[in-house]
């Protein structure tokens, strides 16, 4: 399914159905005189369908409730986004259920065996980490979980998903996203007793484990490199991710502005390789800007690195210049020094948690997206990532290469 019709279904599948499953878990709560009590801290589920980039924004979280709680940390995820929780690896393979997104009678399978699998691991207590998602709100629902955990609207209008969520945490538009997650886990760790998150988060709470390399993946991506470019004697490697995912397509900055600073570092530079990554399915829209290029040091790596090299080869580069997106969070796991271009989100918000710096306008109109629309926009023109100039880009990343700041 694409994500318009996800959010449409969301919206006038998930509010009738959120309003009936309010009143059933009212009546049998009552029926069963079951009593609201803290959390069982024992085996915690997180659920997190549709972000790749948050399922690493959320890992300090993880671990702290892991290390505070001593729980035995579960992960419900669209299955195509699975490899992002393999980084760090904080929740094993089989502590994970990998939901299926490919069509509307499958994924109703899949909430069945949701509920199924929930129940044979006994899950104590549900994070739902979505904001707003209906969707989500129902599967912490039928989770058999007594403690659900989520963002609330409280006082704030609209962004209905009825009474589902027992432990309501007011989300914060105003704080970044790894400052969210962590009141959630604050929350399930019995520090607020209402839907303020009053316990404050400390930036050292908030750094990402760094990821060891495998010293045998290294030398498979560097001959990769050697045979995407046999001349490569160890030059710099300075990759350009120049696509973002449909999620949010607005995000994308113009093809030939890459290649515009692409051009502009090959001229300056004569010890880079530039490489530019992507995903296969993305090797075409890739391809573009390097043959916009025209360059024997510009090649086009789309597709030629599985995704569980990706660490390894942003832990031997440079730097990595990208648009908003997945990569940016995958780097941070390692010490590479990552541009990020923000057009319809902020910084603010989702800025990487490693070495990340932001190219953003901060026009009157941004962010266009949020919570409260479920990141959705009607923008085409898109001045707030089409105004950020290649000028302004070669600059910044000239100097970081010549100076290392």
């Amino acid at each position: 399914m694409n994500v318009d019709s996800m959010r449409k279904i969301d919206r006038w599948a998930g509010v009738p159905l959120c309003f009936v499953m309010s009143i059933i878990i009212w009546i049998s709560t009552r029926i069963r005189f079951i009593e609201k009590r803290k959390p069982d801290l024992s085996r915690v589920l997180f659920i997190e369908l549709s972000e790749m980039g948050s399922a690493i924004i959320v890992d300090p979280a993880m671990r702290r409730l892991r290390e505070a709680g001593g729980s035995e940390l579960y992960f419900a995820i669209f299955e195509e986004n699975y490899k992002s929780l393999e980084i760090l690896q904080t929740v094993s393979e089989e502590n994970t259920f990998k939901m299926r997104s490919s069509g509307l009678f499958v994924l109703a399978i899949d909430v069945f065996r949701f509920m199924i699998w929930c129940r044979r691991n006994k899950i104590n207590t549900v994070i739902d980490l979505e904001l707003f998602s209906r969707f989500t709100a129902l599967l912490c629902a039928l989770s058999g979980a007594r403690s659900r955990v989520g963002y609330a609207s409280h006082h704030d209008e609209g962004l209905y998903r009825g009474n589902l969520i027992n432990f309501p945490v007011r989300y914060n538009p105003h704080v970044h996203v790894s400052v969210n997650f962590m009141s959630l886990v604050n929350t399930t760790l019995g520090k607020h007793d209402n839907p303020y998150a009053t316990t404050a988060v400390k930036p050292e709470e908030l750094k990402l484990a760094r990821v060891n390399v495998d010293e045998n993946k290294i030398d498979g991506v560097k001959q990769k490199i050697h045979d995407l470019y046999p001349r490569w004697k160890g030059e710099r490697l300075v990759l350009l991710n120049v696509n973002a995912s449909d999620l949010l397509p607005q995000r994308r900055w113009l093809p030939e502005n890459f290649a515009a600073v692409a051009r502009h570092l090959l001229v300056e530079f004569d010890d880079v390789l530039l490489v530019a990554t992507g995903a296969p399915k993305e090797r075409e829209y890739v391809g573009n800007v390097v043959e916009m290029v025209a360059a024997e040091r510009f090649v086009n790596s789309a597709g030629i690195f599985k995704f569980e090299e990706l660490v390894s080869l942003y832990s031997i580069s440079a730097m990595m210049l990208t648009n908003d997106s997945g990569p940016a969070h995958f780097a941070a796991v390692t010490n590479l020094k990552v541009f990020v271009i923000f057009g319809p989100e902020t910084p603010a918000l989702y800025l990487p948690l490693g070495n990340a710096e932001p190219f953003y306008l901060g026009l009157p109109c941004s962010p266009c997206v949020s919570a409260a629309n479920h990141r959705k926009t009607s923008c085409t023109t898109r001045p707030c990532i089409t105004g950020i100039s290649p000028e302004w880009i070669k600059s910044r990343v000239t100097e970081y290469l010549k100076t290392g700041g």
